[in-house]
């Protein structure tokens, strides 16, 4: 089989290389790699920024936006051949701390977690992979062509799920939300906001194009003014950050309506220096009971959630954000990023 590989820290080693078939063992699934969807991790790590390959090895396999078609399931599993499925991205520490124990290792405290396609296990950028049942996700087969945007609904559906967490130790009715930046993770969370009845509005910088059909395609009101003026004027109930822009973080927290709710989810470039009235700041989040929270990755029952999301959403609209799909071979143009691009594919042509 061919898989996307690279030497974690170093910088222009991507390489498609040919594989050993891999053997499913008990408990596991045997699938064929259908599409991967790209994001600026992978980027981070194929220009050696991040990442970890398996213990005593050098080259990892790429990916962790997976969608694959069951090939071989073990007997007496929920799953059968041709079932449509996606794999789990993190894996729980094996001491384990305290919340990977309860199953939450999307909160890992103590670092151990391993995670397939990024830290110390192979990822899903191959024709065919394995993936033990407990960590494999059916989709509806409506999703055969978009559900590698499963992984990013994961993480804005645990950011959701915070959101209405930290809402609920108080009345909760919120009735308006803004969504900063209109990448997959901004357009997903929009999306859910729909779902669930909200006044959305979707702020980016691009005045035109895909970005902006699809958060009007969705129903949301799309903005592409200073984040201070267009959040000042909305007072939005809950924001979802998902820029990681340090300026658009700081305004957006200073412009929520009074017990407000601010969930991050984009990750900021370290270096980048902004002045900031830490005084002002601290005074109007403690004198209106907001709520600053930072959200990353996803458990099981997120990834459930975000099945039912995608599952009830329009699949037409789903395609749209799918704006470039690149074969394996040519996966240099699929890493690199283009002014248009929502969600890069790559598709990887089906194992033998």
């Amino acid at each position: 089989m061919r898989a996307l590989t690279v030497r974690p820290g170093t910088s222009g080693t991507a390489r498609v290389d040919e594989l050993p078939d891999p053997v499913a063992g008990g408990g596991e699934l045997l699938v064929e790699g259908l599409a991967l969807g790209v994001c600026g991790t992978d980027r981070e790590i194929v220009a050696g920024e991040y990442g970890w390959a398996p213990p005593g090895r050098d080259r990892l396999v790429l990916g962790h936006e997976s969608l694959g078609r069951v090939r071989q399931a073990p007997d007496g599993s929920d799953f059968a051949a041709g079932d449509l499925v996606v794999g789990v991205v993190r894996r729980p520490d094996p001491v384990p701390c305290g919340a990977c124990g309860h199953g939450e290792f999307d909160m890992c405290r103590n670092g151990r977690y391993t995670e397939r396609g990024i830290k110390e296990i192979d990822g899903y950028a191959a024709q065919l992979w394995t993936v033990e049942t407990g960590y494999a996700v059916k989709l509806d087969a409506r999703l055969a062509d978009v559900g590698m945007l499963m992984e990013p609904a994961t993480v804005v559906a645990k950011a959701w799920e915070q959101v209405d967490r930290i809402g609920a130790r108080s009345w909760y009715e919120p009735k308006r939300v803004l969504v900063t930046g209109a990448g997959p993770i901004g357009l997903l969370a929009a999306l859910l906001g729909i779902q669930r009845g909200l006044d959305v509005h979707v702020l980016d910088r691009v005045t035109g194009g895909p970005k902006v059909d699809a958060a009007t395609g969705l129903g949301a009101t799309y903005h592409s003014g200073p984040v201070a003026d267009v959040a000042g004027r909305l007072q939005p109930d809950v924001v979802v950050e998902a820029t990681g822009a340090a300026s658009v973080v700081v305004d957006a927290v200073g412009n929520t309506a009074s017990y407000g709710i601010t969930c991050l989810t984009g990750v900021s470039t370290p270096g980048r220096r902004i002045s900031v009235d830490a005084g002002a700041g601290n005074r109007e989040i403690v004198l209106d009971n907001d709520v600053v929270v930072g959200s990353v990755n996803a458990n099981l029952r997120h990834y459930r959630a975000a099945a039912g999301a995608l599952a009830a959403a329009d699949l037409d609209w789903l395609r749209s954000l799918i704006t470039r799909r690149v074969p394996l071979e040519r996966f240099a143009d699929a890493l690199t990023a283009h002014p248009d691009d929502i969600k890069v594919v790559l598709t990887l042509a089906g194992g033998r």
